[in-house]
């Protein structure tokens, strides 16, 4: 079993990610950054909070091109909780607050950081991320900074810090990745045929939560006679019969690190054609395996994941991409897709998901969790078996 990671990082390790982003910003001329997303915020601050999930307050995070840290520009409601992170400047407004909800604060901070050089503030304006405040409030943030300040795309900047994690990032995704690997490894244990699909994702949490997990923030899954036809939907209440198969894909938490993996399993006398698609999807994540190492790049991933699928006779695919990065959130940049050239790095944490129809309405869809080193793909799940587990 492995150990428990400690959970937050050091002061150094913040600095360190601060520092980073400080050099980008000075390579591409920004007078700072803005920060509104649970995620970005989490990255340079600590701070760590399922308060986001209310949508009431606006946050602010600003890194500023120099300076020793980030500024929290926060609701006064969360000053405790972002003080006992590493960030020491911290300003805050009453909020929800009826006509000004923390804009003026913000101008004065960013009119403070920048001085006479607030011409390019850099934001997140890119694939796969939002700003996180009222689009009213924006305008207004627009006009009180003034004509000349431009608002630049800052999502390559930020994505490339994330992507690559330290060692102590891929500890905790390695110790949720294992947590949830020894409970897909004992399911037999508390699933059987008769049960309703409610009831066992009700039983794969408790064993989750109960196996060291902090949440069970993301679960899915399907079961039909020989296969199934979506992988994302919650439980119906259908009952689990004889010759079934079962998928459940899910995305369990350590400390605010997800992994992100699904395992297949059959019941009965499931068909061979389902148990040659389980074959061919984890040769599939084997090809992928051999080609994840650094210089290859996520359309080499998907190359060599899709040949052996093809080469099987697959009738398609319908996800879009065959694996994603991962960290603090469920999906990260980048996508094994044909057109995704990003170049695999030392430190990147990615997903292997290769998916196919293997009849018409049947798909089948195998994922692992991966780090990449400076010799290949490095595990981060338990492997799941050659063949399709099945429970007689």
């Amino acid at each position: 079993m492995s150990v428990m990671p400690q959970r937050g990082f050091s002061a150094a390790e913040y600095q360190a990610r601060f520092n980073n982003a400080q050099r980008s910003m000075s390579e591409q001329q920004l007078s700072a950054i803005l920060l509104t997303t649970e995620h970005d915020i989490h990255y340079f601050t600590g701070f760590h909070t399922q308060f986001w999930q209310s949508p009431t307050r606006p946050w602010f995070v600003v890194l500023p091109a120099s300076g020793n840290g980030p500024i929290a520009v926060i609701p006064e409601i969360g000053v405790n909780c972002m003080r006992s992170g590493w960030v020491e400047d911290i300003r805050h407004w009453s909020s929800p607050h009826a006509t000004d909800d923390g804009v003026s604060l913000l101008v004065d901070t960013l009119k403070e950081v920048a001085g006479s050089n607030i011409d390019r503030i850099g934001v997140n304006l890119g694939r796969e991320t939002h700003i996180r405040m009222p689009m009213a409030d924006l305008t207004q943030l627009k006009l009180r900074l003034g004509i000349t300040t431009e608002f630049v795309d800052a999502t390559a900047l930020i994505r490339q810090l994330r992507m690559i994690k330290s060692e102590a990032e891929i500890q905790k995704i390695r110790y949720v990745s294992q947590a949830v690997s020894r409970v897909f490894d004992n399911l037999f244990g508390f699933v059987d045929v008769g049960m309703r699909d409610t009831d066992i994702f009700r039983a794969f949490k408790i064993a989750c939560l109960q196996g060291g997990v902090d949440d069970v923030a993301y679960l899915v899954g399907a079961a039909d006679q020989g296969g199934y036809d979506d992988i994302i939907s919650p439980p119906s209440g259908a009952v689990l019969r004889e010759q079934d198969v079962l998928i459940l894909d899910t995305g369990c938490v350590f400390d605010g690190y997800y992994c992100d993996f699904d395992r297949n399993f059959g019941f009965g006398a499931v068909s061979d054609a389902a148990r040659n698609a389980y074959k061919v999807v984890w040769e599939a994540t084997e090809a992928g395996l051999q080609a994840a190492r650094p210089g290859n790049t996520c359309a080499d991933l998907f190359i060599a994941m899709d040949s052996v699928m093809s080469q099987a006779g697959a009738l398609g695919e319908s996800v879009g991409r065959f694996g994603h990065g991962l960290g603090l959130q469920l999906t990260e940049p980048p996508s094994h897709t044909a057109w995704d050239t990003t170049e695999l790095e030392v430190g990147m944490v990615l997903t292997l998901e290769p998916g196919m129809q293997f009849e018409p309405g049947k798909m089948m869809v195998h994922e692992e969790n991966i780090v990449i080193t400076e010799t290949g793909a490095e595990l981060l799940t338990t492997r799941a078996q050659p063949t399709l587990p099945v429970k007689d």
